[in-house]
């Protein structure tokens, strides 16, 4: 079994445990939101780190795989012309990489602040929305 095939498996089962992950931080974080409180709570801390640790694990296993596809002689003109494969190598890397670094920033704040503002929610938000657009659901449950 080559590399390239061991990160591609590797990036598929890492994709399961975010989505479980991704679903328990919008539900932690709208709990906190809409809580009489907003106090920020241990287990919105923790989700917070763990979603985010793994958003990069699963951008640097995607980034090590995208650079193996390129040095294998993939031009990017006909990957433009190709919606599929734009989508793979040019859409689904930068909306993670945005999403990545959204939930870099909203694990500082929810670290930081002990109550929880309508910004980092919309940026929450806004992360799980590019997750959401960028993940590749066929791909991973087939269809």
């Amino acid at each position: 079994m080559d590399l390239y095939k061991i990160l591609l498996s590797a990036h598929k089962g890492f994709a399961y445990l975010e989505l479980a992950l991704t679903s328990l931080f919008i539900i932690a974080l709208l709990t906190v939101m809409f809580g009489y409180s907003g106090k920020v709570n241990k287990f919105l801390k923790k989700i917070t780190l763990f979603t985010m640790i793994f958003f990069h694990v699963q951008f640097l296993i995607g980034i090590v795989m995208l650079i193996m596809n390129f040095t294998k002689g993939l031009d990017m003109g006909s990957v433009m012309k190709n919606a599929d494969l734009r989508f793979q190598y040019v859409e689904h890397p930068f909306s993670m990489l945005i999403a990545a670094v959204l939930m870099t920033i909203i694990n500082k704040k929810v670290k930081s602040n002990d109550t929880i503002s309508l910004g980092i929610v919309i940026m929450g938000l806004i992360a799980v929305g590019l997750f959401a657009f960028a993940f590749p659901w066929t791909r991973v449950f087939g269809a």
